[in-house]
């Protein structure tokens, strides 16, 4: 087996220490406190996907429980897919009620990621358990959306906002990883490779590691085609967006709808980040219709979250970019 492929960087380079984690200073720095002074609440991390909160949370565990018991103090959930009514009910209160004792400090952790996910039903009976057991078991609850997590939860709890990772603080970690990887980039493509990988991302570091992998795994690093990367990560191609934009200016209906038609590798909220960057550079498009253009976009993210059939929104969005092309 190729040796790119045995772990997951992800995990392979997963900071193991606070000092490690990316562009966090701020609540890096208040969570140290409540470490250091062993009285601690039970927290919140929200922020954007791959910016350090589920990480933060097992570094602050180990810290707190020790390596020796961080298999039986320690219970992690993915909340979106596990915390129904009765998985609270049974797993959760069962894991709260096992003999502590032999722990360092007392003290168990209990770690819900994508929180936001659980249903308002199952949020409150946490709620209760956390009133009940605020002296020896720890809750961390990490979310993109806090707005998603009830006002009881919220107020029982210490909150910590992480942020997006900056362009050169991804970068600089993705070549981290390369250079310990040795792997061998061809020079005249470094800059733009690690930009589009940047792109790719978002600024979710997790997803730039993962996008640096699969370009390795799929040998695509020696020739480095940059399309290949953008195609296999559900964008459209360099090409393909000079041919749409080209195709909103010239106000052609049926090209576009041949380009849309065309995209076999669809990722719709992919396609979307990118047309929302033609818009910007669109000449006839004046200000009100681009604000008004850009409301509209994310509400077709939003239908499309919803479960809505992605060509057909996509055709919606484009329908109307021409529109107030004409216009």
């Amino acid at each position: 087996m190729n040796k790119h492929l045995e772990t997951p960087w992800v995990e392979k380079y997963r900071p193991k220490t606070f000092d490690e984690i990316v562009s966090q200073n701020i609540a890096i720095s208040n969570i140290k406190k409540f470490i250091k002074s062993k009285d601690m609440p039970h927290m919140i991390f929200a922020g954007p996907a791959g910016t350090g909160k589920t990480t933060t949370a097992l570094i602050m565990a180990r810290e707190m429980i020790g390596k020796e018991d961080l298999y039986s103090s320690l219970l992690e959930l993915n909340a979106s897919d596990t915390v129904r009514m009765e998985y609270v009910r049974s797993v959760i209160k069962n894991f709260i009620n096992q003999n502590i004792s032999t722990t360092r400090n007392g003290i168990k952790f209990i770690l819900l990621d994508e929180a936001d996910n659980i249903p308002g039903q199952v949020q409150q009976a946490l709620r209760r358990m956390m009133e009940q057991t605020a002296n020896n078991v720890k809750f961390i609850l990490m979310c993109n959306y806090i707005n998603r997590i009830i006002d009881p939860i919220i107020s029982r709890c210490a909150v910590f906002r992480f942020v997006n990772l900056p362009k050169e603080q991804v970068i600089k970690r993705l070549k981290f990883i390369s250079e310990n990887e040795n792997l061998k980039i061809p020079e005249e493509k470094k800059d733009l490779f690690y930009k589009t990988l940047y792109f790719i991302s978002a600024g979710d570091l997790r997803k730039a590691i993962n996008a640096l992998q699969m370009s390795v795994a799929l040998d695509l690093i020696q020739d480095l085609n940059i399309n290949e990367i953008l195609n296999i990560s559900g964008f459209m191609t360099e090409n393909m967006v000079r041919q749409l934009s080209s195709a909103f200016q010239e106000k052609n209906l049926t090209r576009v709808q041949e380009i849309l038609l065309s995209l076999t590798n669809l990722d719709s909220r992919n396609i979307l980040r990118q047309v929302a960057e033609i818009l910007v550079k669109l000449k006839g498009i004046g200000s009100t219709n681009l604000a008004r253009l850009r409301a509209f976009l994310g509400d077709i993210d939003y239908r499309i979250g919803q479960g809505s059939d992605e060509r057909l929104q996509l055709m919606a969005l484009f329908a109307e970019i021409l529109l107030s092309m004409k216009n």
